[in-house]
């Protein structure tokens, strides 16, 4: 069963941020250079309540979850991958030829909840999560000064079953993982966000006695805006289990928006895409050259047209 990490709430206190909210015509937009976010998050925004918009230009801050949603109606279709080590030089062709992939499927329910599935080469992994906005930071004096969601994960791979000793039985169960996260920003400025990220991991079963069913982390996130189209982003999960042969996550992205799409390109010492695998079972270190070169592509499609509406949010990216 799901279980929430008590320490999650301990760091509720700290940053924030708000998507960015979508206008009537969003193709237009986005050919005129608007912010892909304005796409990705609409509100009709309460009548004297200015929401803090594009704390992050996607949904995703390099690996894992920014604050931000996609729009009511917005699908948002994601291919993901991560290639092998680098320091494999020519004979792996720097790792082109090892790739790890990921295809999901992000949709806004309502402007404040968000549901996704994907499936993914490793361990062919199967996901689907929940995103709920819970507090928004605001450009009032006074308001809301950060913004927090929660994210909550279930998983479940799909190897082939283990050999076990006879009369041992492997269950669907112990195919089967939890997350637990609260996604806590604020955006400073138009130039940086930042993001902290309390994260709690269940695994029903573990390779090993020594491993823990439970891992908490935390993370930290970063973006630093270079141009109207390009920023920069960072991302490091502490674990506090410690563990041998993994390594806690280290992510350095760089984030291209190019109208409908945002590609993300990024190294870090992690080949997988699911924060039960990239924040507690990460086994490259950065130190000794494990790095992988990876990239995000997003693309949204609106697949109900919202209702319009008059928006006092006037925020760009």
């Amino acid at each position: 069963m799901m279980r929430i990490l008590p320490a999650i709430l301990l760091t509720a206190s700290v940053f924030a941020i708000q998507p960015a909210y979508a206008q009537d015509d969003k193709t237009k937009k986005a050919d005129e250079g608007e912010d892909l976010l304005e796409m990705l998050d609409e509100e009709n925004g309460k009548k004297g309540k200015e929401y803090t918009t594009a704390t992050f230009k996607t949904s995703r801050v390099v690996n894992g979850h920014s604050i931000e949603n996609t729009a009511a109606g917005v699908l948002d279709f994601k291919v993901n991958h991560r290639f092998g080590e680098l320091k494999g030089g020519a004979s792996t062709f720097f790792g082109l030829d090892n790739a790890n992939t990921l295809i999901g499927f992000d949709y806004g329910i309502t402007d404040w909840l968000m549901i996704g599935i994907s499936r993914s080469t490793y361990q062919k992994e199967f996901l689907g999560f929940t995103k709920v906005k819970l507090l928004r930071q605001t450009d009032n004096k006074g308001g809301m000064p950060l913004s927090v969601s929660y994210y909550g994960a279930m998983s479940a791979q799909a190897m082939p079953a283990p050999t076990l000793p006879a009369g041992a039985e492997y269950h669907f169960s112990n195919r089967l993982f939890y997350v637990n996260q609260l996604l806590i920003a604020r955006k400073f400025n138009k130039w940086l966000s930042v993001q902290v990220m309390p994260t709690h991991i269940h695994y029903n079963l573990v390779p090993t006695t020594a491993e823990p069913n439970d891992v908490i982390a935390l993370g930290v996130g970063g973006r630093l805006k270079l141009s109207n189209r390009v920023s920069l982003n960072a991302e490091y999960y502490y674990r506090f289990n410690e563990l041998n042969g993994y390594f806690n996550s280290l992510s350095l992205g760089l984030d291209i928006e190019t109208g409908g799409h945002v590609f993300q390109l990024m190294l870090t010492n992690a080949n997988a895409m699911t924060e039960r695998a990239f924040i507690g079972q990460t086994t490259s270190d950065w130190a000794d050259g494990g790095i992988h070169f990876g990239f995000n592509i997003s693309r949204v499609f609106t697949i109900v047209k919202p209702k319009e509406f008059k928006s006092s949010n006037t925020n760009k990216w």
